[in-house]
């Protein structure tokens, strides 16, 4: 069976990188008189995981010209990437055990994120993701198009049944658009209406492959 998974929020922890990047670049944004400073709740900030760039300045300042968007997304992007070379990044706990587990029963792993390319290398390279991983489709090679339309290519490259995990409504749309199985990570950074289409529902790494295993029993 194929799996095709998320990264940021099913996988990688990574409010504890993106948090301190998005107040460091709203910082510049306020000192170059785009916006007032304010204080921002970590719930505020990690609402915005598992969009991808482009989809979360449209939202977030759609006021910002084209290039500002650019310049500020890049920055945020750089300061993840210092935070992660730092050893901030992490990958949620038992999240590896549960991927070796889920290989060794004959499964093939692909990964589908909102990211850039760059951002998808440096964590493939500094965790070893190839260990469990078959490939990679981070959204900025496709031009930042919803996961939904990515599937079909994926799908072409990778024929066989599939299940789908993730904790955003973008995950979930795979699902609605193809009729793939879908897991959703309530652990993650969703909100629970976002997985409620979901097959299944993980509340921890744990449970992911429990759930898994349940929907493989079914088709079975």
């Amino acid at each position: 069976m194929n799996l095709l998974f998320d990264y940021d929020g099913t996988l990688h922890d990574c409010a504890r990188i993106y948090i301190p990047a998005f107040r460091e670049v709203y910082r510049r944004i306020t000192e170059a008189g785009y916006v007032p400073f304010r204080e921002w709740r970590d719930a505020e900030i990690t609402k915005w995981l598992g969009y991808s760039p482009r989809d979360m300045w449209n939202v977030f300042l759609p006021s910002l010209s084209d290039r500002e968007k650019e310049k500020y997304s890049e920055a945020i992007g750089t300061c993840m990437e210092e935070q992660t070379d730092s050893g901030n990044a992490h990958l949620y706990p038992g999240a590896e055990e549960m991927l070796e587990e889920l290989k060794q029963a004959g499964h093939t792993l692909l990964l589908l994120s909102n990211c850039k390319t760059a951002y998808m290398e440096q964590h493939r390279r500094i965790f070893q993701l190839d260990r469990y991983f078959t490939a990679y489709y981070p959204a900025e090679a496709y031009g930042y198009q919803e996961k939904w339309r990515i599937f079909p290519i994926i799908e072409k490259k990778h024929p066989g049944t599939y299940v789908v995990i993730g904790d955003r409504l973008h995950d979930m749309e795979i699902r609605e658009r193809w009729g793939i199985p879908a897991i959703g990570c309530a652990y993650g950074y969703g909100k629970p209406e976002e997985l409620r289409e979901a097959n299944g529902i993980a509340e921890s790494i744990e449970g992911v492959k429990q759930e898994i295993d349940r929907i493989g029993d079914r088709a079975g």
